[in-house]
């Protein structure tokens, strides 16, 4: 019988913008060909609290603004075994504005702010007259990236010797027109507004395959049940 990777999709049902559910079915799939099933549980707005510890691998997905500020309200209850899970150095990728919502808040075009999970020191300010939009490409550790933005939100890394870059950019914009980087890195955290989606890009994918393997190692050896 094949081992099982334990994988928590935050709020499926309403953070599924531009082919983001496609980050996990390739995890999956590479997943699968060493041999392992997968369990994807959705934890959304009729779930109760989770153990965030639980699960190898966490990802959280982009959405429109209506259903990002239902979210983030609600969201809140799950902030604590999330910090946790990340504090741990688990992998977790967010892809827009699951991203967004991990940092400390997001100010939309009329001055409202709504409060993240304050997790990492990042911001984001909408702008909703100055949309940034299309492929995008950029250089990372692993080696470079191609995938597709749609966003209004400029997001700044507020503490350069905690978060660092998920890469520097070639084409587009990344997280803001500013900086010329794109995304961010946690230790184990992933946060990106990479569609497209993202792991299309295998050598991004394979990397992350290795974290959550050696996560799920760690967690059968903690709880061998």
């Amino acid at each position: 019988m094949s081992e099982v990777i334990k994988i928590a999709y935050l709020y499926e049902d309403l953070m599924n913008t531009y082919g983001d559910s496609g980050d996990v079915k390739i995890l999956s799939y590479l997943l699968k060909q060493q041999g392992y099933e997968t369990q994807v549980d959705d934890v959304s707005l009729d779930t109760p609290e989770f153990d965030a510890q639980d699960y190898d691998f966490l990802f959280f997905g982009g959405g429109q603004d209506f259903e990002q500020t239902v979210v983030a309200k609600d969201l809140l209850r799950h902030g604590q075994t999330i910090a946790d899970y990340i504090e741990a150095g688990k992998p977790l990728l967010a892809i827009c504005g699951g991203y967004q919502l991990l940092g400390d808040y997001y100010k939309t075009s009329d001055g409202t702010v709504i409060k993240g999970l304050g997790i990492l020191p990042l911001h984001t300010v909408f702008k909703a007259d100055a949309r940034m939009i299309g492929d995008t490409e950029f250089e990372t550790e692993w080696g470079t990236v191609k995938a597709f933005e749609n966003h209004s939100g400029r997001t700044y890394l507020d503490d350069a010797s905690k978060l660092k870059p998920l890469g520097k950019i070639v084409t587009g914009y990344g997280n803001n027109p500013e900086d010329g980087v794109e995304g961010m890195r946690y230790k184990g955290t992933i946060g990106s507004y990479s569609h497209g989606p993202l792991l299309k890009n295998v050598n991004l994918a394979k990397a992350l395959v290795k974290q959550i393997l050696a996560n799920h190692q760690t967690r059968l050896a903690a709880d061998p049940a």
